[in-house]
């Protein structure tokens, strides 16, 4: 008798298609998530990314205004800083190149040219470190990003 019961059963749930919708949802949701949670994580990057050499950029503009301006470490920082309030933990750093028009590696001092100009090039670097929402295994604990702007300044 019991066997007759269950022979019915399984005859009438091979006939019926009810449940296969909750079967292929309860499949594919786990494979959804996982694509929406990597294009969010991709989307930090890279608007991370693009805040970071915005930063760089301000810097760089803040520091190629005048000539007192680009021996301001400060205010290039704080410029940088400003442009990405909202990328904690990120670190600027700026340097400046000497040389004559005519291409000749000087110090920088106004004697060094006497028959061109000095051009300066600025350089700032800026560098934030991402973490992501999820740690998965085989990828980076963190990212890090980079950005760099330079301008030629001439004296």
């Amino acid at each position: 008798m019991k066997v007759l019961v269950l022979r019915r059963f399984l005859a009438k749930a091979r006939t019926q298609d009810e449940g296969g919708a909750l079967v292929e949802a309860c499949l594919t949701l786990p494979l959804l998530f996982m694509l929406v949670l990597g294009a969010v994580e991709f989307s930090r990057v890279a608007y991370t990314s693009l805040e970071v050499v915005s930063a760089a950029k301000a810097g760089v503009a803040y520091g190629a205004q005048t000539g007192g301006t680009s021996g301001d470490t400060a205010g290039i920082t704080l410029a940088a800083q400003t442009d990405a309030g909202n990328i904690p933990g990120l670190s600027v750093s700026s340097s400046s190149t000497y040389a004559c028009s005519d291409g000749t590696v000087v110090s920088g001092a106004n004697t060094d040219c006497s028959n061109t100009h000095i051009v300066q090039t600025l350089k700032v670097q800026t560098q934030a470190t991402l973490g992501p929402l999820i740690h998965w295994p085989g990828l980076p604990a963190t990212y890090t990003i980079s950005g760099q702007a330079s301008q030629t300044c001439l004296q």
